[in-house]
C-alpha cells in the first residue's frame, strides 16, 4: 500500500510563477542543482500555487514485496483534477529528478483543469528498491499495469490517466495500452526507443545474443559481476563518456552516484544487453503505435541531439500511423531534464489541446 517516504531526495521549492528550471548535475552528487530564470511570455500563462509530497508504494512481484519511490505534485486551483503519470527514462541513472521540473511547470498553470502529476521510480533503479529480479520488458509492464490499476496506489484516486513516459518506458507504456492492460487517456512519448544500447549498435543475430547473455550473466554475478559493472559501467570516466555521447546535449549534466548503490547492476545488465526491449524491430515498433490509432490521442516528442540511430526510429515516427502530433525539441534522450520548460510547454499544449475547453 502507499505509505509515508522515511527517505527520499528532498524536493525544491518552487514559487508561484512560470519559471525556466536549468539542471545542473554535479559528477559527484545525484541531487540536481537549480537555478531559474524568467520564461518567455507566450508560456507563462496563469499560475497557481502548487504542493508536493512524497511516498512509497508496495509492487508485489514473484513473493518480494518492492517498496517503489514516488513523487506527487498538484495544483491547488479549484478547477476538476486530473492525474498525469510520469515514468523516467530507463537508464543507468533514472530518476524522478528527471521529471520534476516538468512536473512543477504543468501543474502550476491555470486553466480548466487542476492537473496532478505523479513521478514514479522504477523498481531497481533512482530510489525504489533494486531487488535481484530477472528483469525484462514484461517484468516492467507488469509493473507498469499493477502501478496504473492498483486500488491502494498512489495513482487510485484518478479514473483515467495521462501518461507521459520517456525513452524505453513510453513503449513499454504503449505496448500495455495496445494490450488493453492500461487505459490511458492520452499518452506522451518523449525520446521513445525500443532497443537498449547493445542491440542498437550490434543488432540481434544469433552470435551477438549469446554475447550479450554471457554479458549480462557476468554482470549480475556476485562479486564478479559488482566488480565488473564499476570497470564497465559504474566509473566515473565511463558514465561521463556514455552520457556526454549520446543522453545529454550538454556535457555538464552527467551523475553516476546513483549506479554505486546496492543492487544497481541489475537493471542495468538487462537494459544494456536489450531484455527490455518492447519490440525488436522498427516494422513492430511503428506497428505498436498504429494499434492506438483512433483509440487514444499520442504525441511523440522528438530531439535535435539523439544519437544517430536513435533519432532515426523516433523520426520513423513523424506522420506514422497512430501518432496524432510530432514536435522536435533541443537535447538528445533526456529533454525533460535537460530543457523542461520547452518540454513543459510541448506537453501542456497537447494537454490543452486534447483537455482543456475551446475558446
Amino acid at each position: 500500500m502507499a505509505s509515508s517516504a522515511s527517505l527520499s531526495p528532498s524536493l525544491p521549492s518552487t514559487p508561484c510563477s512560470a519559471r525556466l528550471h536549468l539542471r545542473i548535475n554535479t559528477r559527484i552528487s545525484s541531487t540536481p542543482l537549480s537555478l531559474a530564470v524568467p520564461l518567455r511570455k507566450s508560456w507563462a500563462l496563469k499560475c497557481s500555487a502548487s504542493s508536493a509530497s512524497t511516498g512509497k508504494w508496495e509492487w508485489k512481484f514473484q513473493e518480494k514485496h518492492i517498496n517503489v519511490y514516488y513523487e506527487e505534485h498538484e495544483g491547488e486551483s479549484s478547477a476538476p483534477t486530473k492525474s498525469i503519470l510520469m515514468m523516467p527514462t530507463i537508464s543507468d541513472v533514472s530518476t524522478v529528478e528527471e521529471w520534476r521540473s516538468v512536473a512543477q511547470d504543468i501543474v502550476m498553470q491555470e486553466g480548466d483543469i487542476n492537473w496532478r502529476a505523479t513521478i514514479v521510480d522504477w523498481p531497481g533503479l533512482g530510489y525504489s528498491d533494486r531487488p535481484m529480479i530477472d528483469y525484462n520488458a514484461d517484468v516492467m509492464e507488469d509493473f507498469l499495469v499493477k502501478l496504473m490499476n492498483s486500488s491502494d496506489g498512489p495513482l487510485s484516486r484518478s479514473d483515467d490517466i495521462v501518461i507521459f513516459g520517456g525513452g524505453h518506458a513510453a513503449t513499454i507504456a504503449v505496448r500495455a495500452a495496445v494490450k488493453g492492460l492500461v487505459k490511458p487517456s492520452a499518452i506522451a512519448a518523449v525520446a521513445p526507443t525500443w532497443a537498449g544500447p547493445l542491440p542498437i549498435v550490434f543488432g540481434r543475430g544469433s552470435d551477438m545474443e549469446s554475447r550479450y547473455g554471457l554479458l549480462r550473466g557476468t554482470l549480475r554475478a556476485p562479486a564478479v559481476g559488482w566488480m565488473m559493472y564499476n570497470i564497465l559501467v559504474s566509473n566515473e570516466k565511463a558514465i561521463l563518456s556514455q552520457y556526454t555521447s549520446h543522453v545529454y546535449a550538454d556535457p555538464e549534466n552527467s551523475r553516476y552516484a546513483l549506479t554505486k548503490q546496492k543492487g544497481a547492476r541489475y537493471v542495468p545488465a538487462a537494459f544494456l544487453t536489450g531484455l527490455l526491449d518492447p519490440v525488436k524491430s522498427r516494422e513492430e515498433f511503428l506497428k505498436l503505435f498504429s494499434q492506438l490509432d483512433g483509440r487514444v490521442p499520442v504525441m511523440v516528442v522528438s530531439t535535435l541531439s539523439a544519437p544517430k540511430r536513435s533519432k532515426a526510429e523516433m523520426d520513423a515516427l513523424k506522420g506514422a500511423k497512430g501518432v496524432s502530433k510530432f514536435v522536435e525539441v533541443p537535447g538528445a534522450l533526456l529533454p525533460q531534464e535537460e530543457y523542461p520548460a520547452m518540454v513543459a510547454q510541448k506537453l501542456y499544449q497537447f494537454l490543452q489541446e486534447n483537455f482543456e475547453q475551446k475558446d
